[in-house]
Order: C-alpha cells, then structure tokens, then sequence
C-alpha cells in the first residue's frame, strides 16, 4: 500500500496502482453525486474528462513533478476508458451498473415522486425541462423518463400530438437538403459544381432577386427547384 503515501519516488507499478484506484473512486464518487451533476456527460466521459486534464495540468505548473508518473497514468486510465466501454457493450449487468435504466418520473399526466426522488431532481428541474420541449402542462404528458445521460424524455398523450400529413393522409415530397453555394462571402465551387449551375447563374439571381454582389451574402443555398435563398450581412 506505499504508493498511498508521498514519497520521492514511485515505481511504474506503484503509478498503475495509483491510476487504478483513482478510477475507482472517482467513478463511486461520481455515481454517488447522481448524473445531474455532470449534466449531458455520460459518467465514465466525466470521469476520463476530470481524471486526465488534472493529471496532465500538475507536471505543467508544478516544477518538482515530472511528466513520466502523469504520462503512464493517463495512458493506464485511457486503457481503463477503453475496457470500460468495451464492457458496456459486452455485458448488461455492468452496463445497468455504470448507466442507470431510464427513470420513469411523469406517468398518464401524474408526477412520480418516487421516480424524482431516485433520479435525485426536484418538481423545477422536471418543469425546466418540460419547458424546453415546449409543453406547458404536465397532464399533457403520458410518459417522461429520466435518462442516464441527464436529461428528460418524454411522449405526449396521443390526444395532444401535433397532427401530421401522414395523420391527414395527405401526399408529401421527399425530404431534400438545400446545397450551400454561398459562404461568407465566397462562392464554394465543389458545391456550386455539385448542383450544374455555375458563377454566371448565381450572379444573375443575386442581381436579380437581391440587387446585390457575392461579397454581400454571409451564406446563400439552392433547393432541388432550383430557388436560391441569401442571406445578406446586416
């Protein structure tokens, strides 16, 4: 156990133990501080995050520690990311164990204080949260669970969904992403090329339809009809 106390000096096998136990505890310390905690990290990226850039930060400020313990520490704590995530992928129970199953914490419009209490969150941040996906009401929600990464997923009863053209039977096109030809004032011509247009034909419609030159346009796309839209820098 002498790689817990200060010395002058540690072997390399004395620097894997260090690297070793460290994990461990951050990885019980961060589980123990619940995943609000750590937001949208999952817990094995927070504690690689933490654990590596405060290793690497000591040899830069502190003179009298050199760069070969914090050199093997990292690599032994990349090489424990590594198994850790292979593990998550390999077996369930270990998954179960590292990330959470989903919470439930909204079930047929009532709150589940069980669930909240368990996911460690309060009545606000489970507002907060509504809020962003723009449901005012919580009776509107059939289910929201609270998920390992830190944030809340939720399904509206059937009744409040938005309707859609598939709802209405109505007949759509097919989805089409708008080419970007224009960039900060340049003309990109890979993209341009890509939709057989060329220089002359977007100048004429940034004449025509905006009165105004390339080097005006922050950012300008054509569809599939073959509609230029500009933006202008204001």
């Amino acid at each position: 156990m002498d790689f817990f106390h200060s010395q002058e000096t540690l072997t390399t096998m004395q620097w894997i133990l260090r690297a070793v136990v460290s994990f461990i505890f951050l990885l019980i310390v961060a589980k123990v501080l619940g995943q609000r905690s750590i937001s949208q990290l999952r817990l094995l990226d927070f504690v690689i995050a933490l654990v590596v850039g405060n290793i690497i930060a000591h040899p830069l400020s502190d003179e009298d520690l050199g760069l070969k313990g914090s050199l093997i520490t990292t690599i032994v704590l990349v090489l424990l990311y590594l198994g850790g995530i292979f593990l998550i992928l390999r077996w369930p129970w270990f998954r179960n164990l590292i990330n959470h199953k989903p919470i439930p914490i909204v079930r047929d419009g009532k709150i589940l204080f069980e669930g909240l209490r368990h996911a460690r969150i309060s009545i606000d941040v489970l507002l907060e949260e509504l809020r962003k996906g723009k449901v005012e009401d919580v009776t509107k929600v059939a289910l929201a669970l609270w998920e390992a990464e830190g944030r809340v997923s939720f399904f509206l009863d059937p009744k409040y969904e938005a309707l859609t053209p598939e709802n209405m039977q109505i007949q759509t096109q097919p989805f089409h992403m708008p080419q970007t030809i224009i960039k900060d004032g340049k003309i990109l011509q890979k993209e341009l090329h890509e939709t057989a247009k060329d220089e002359e034909w977007v100048l004429s419609k940034l004449s025509s339809n905006y009165q105004t030159d390339v080097k005006n346009v922050l950012f300008a796309t054509i569809d599939k009809n073959e509609k230029l839209t500009a933006f202008l820098y204001r």
